[in-house]
This record gives structure tokens, C-alpha cells and sequence, in this order.
């Protein structure tokens, strides 16, 4: 681990983030909807604190290497998404078309370059597939998935299969081992009921953050 580059990290994701409760209340009320319907935002001191945090881990496990570049701009925009997941229970689609712009452009470039379309066509494949089977489970009756989650899967799973099958498994498998036990401690202390809609964007961005880190 590089504690200068995990330190610079988390400035950067931290210093960055302090900007993200002013941005997110601009986007999380859609066009014609009350403020009433999203909840309170968060104090900046929160999502300084998500920044500094997921930009220093992702520093201290990637290092001083070119990926690091590519994926510090995008752990404070997953930050911002987050927010407004939680806020809103929505995914704004310009959002996360800059997040793929930021991860998927730099990555299938840095592939090319390098003499590695491999990597790039298992990226893609990735995509593909956990796309189609987000898309699946969010048409199902009841599946509880929206389109924006959808979206962001695939996005995610073209920067993890960037790594490697591993990674791909793993951010496929960890954000329902986060959110299986959110949704049960609410339902069982009644804060929220079994058709009561909950946000995955959060748990699909810390699962991928914890496949990067797994996996390096």
C-alpha cells in the first residue's frame, strides 16, 4: 500500500465531495415533483467523509497506476448517485451516462493502446450480461428494480470486467449481501414494508468498490 497516494486520494475525494450536496439537491427533484417527495439531504460533512473514504481506499489499494486516474473522477460521481438514490429513489440518466463517459471511454482506450482488445471485448461481454439480467429481473412483477439501476449495472460491470471475471462475480454477488440486511432490520423495526421500495444504486456502487479491492 502507497500511504502518499492513499492520502492524496482521499483529499481529492474529499475535497471534491464537499461540492455534492449542492449539485445532488439541483438533481434529485425531477422536473414537476415536490421537494416533499425525496428526503432531507445530507450534511456535507457526510459526504465529504464517503469521498475521502471510497477515494483513500481505492487509492491505497490501486496505487500510483493509471486506473486510479480513471476511477477517482468516478468514485465521486457513484458518491453524487448515491445521494440521490437515497434521496430520491432515482438514477439521473445524464449522471450516469457521465459516469460511463469517465469509466468506459478511458478504459476501452487504455485496452487498445496496450494491445489488449481481450480485455476490452470481456468488458463488454460483462456489460452485456449483467445488463440483460438486471433488465430481467426489473420487468418481472414486482422485481423492484428501476431502469437507472439497470444502467448503472451495466456500467459497473464494464469497469469490473475491465479486471477481470473475479471482479465481475463479486460486484454481482456483494450489493444484495449489503442490502439484504438493510431491508430486513427495516422491515423488522417497521420503517419500511415488504413492497416498500429501497435503493440498490448505493449497494451497487459499494459492492463494485469492494470488488476493485478485492481483486487487485
Amino acid at each position: 500500500m502507497s500511504l502518499p497516494v492513499a492520502l492524496f486520494a482521499a483529499t481529492f475525494g474529499g475535497a471534491a465531495s464537499a461540492f455534492i450536496p449542492r449539485i445532488a439537491h439541483r438533481m434529485a427533484i425531477p422536473p414537476g415533483t415536490s421537494y416533499a417527495a425525496c428526503r432531507r439531504a445530507p450534511r456535507p460533512m457526510w459526504t465529504v467523509a464517503a469521498g475521502a473514504l471510497t477515494a483513500g481506499l481505492l487509492g491505497a489499494a490501486i496505487g500510483p497506476a493509471p486506473l486510479l486516474v480513471v476511477l477517482l473522477p468516478a468514485a465521486v460521481l457513484g458518491v453524487l448517485l448515491a445521494v440521490i438514490d437515497l434521496r430520491c429513489l432515482r438514477l439521473p440518466d445524464p449522471l450516469v451516462a457521465l459516469f460511463a463517459a469517465v469509466t468506459i471511454v478511458p478504459l476501452s482506450l487504455g485496452a487498445l493502446v496496450i494491445g489488449e482488445p481481450g480485455r476490452l471485448a470481456r468488458a463488454l461481454l460483462a456489460a452485456a450480461l449483467i445488463g440483460v439480467i438486471y433488465l430481467l429481473v426489473a420487468l418481472l412483477p414486482g422485481g423492484g428494480l428501476g431502469l437507472g439501476d439497470v444502467k448503472l449495472a451495466a456500467v459497473l460491470a464494464f469497469t469490473l470486467g475491465d479486471a477481470g471475471w473475479p471482479a465481475v462475480a463479486i460486484g454481482l454477488l456483494a450489493p444484495h449481501l449489503i442490502n439484504g440486511p438493510v431491508a430486513l432490520s427495516l422491515l423488522l423495526t417497521r420503517r419500511a414494508e415488504r413492497r416498500t421500495p429501497l435503493p440498490l444504486g448505493p449497494a451497487l456502487l459499494a459492492g463494485a468498490l469492494v470488488a476493485v479491492i478485492a481483486t487487485r
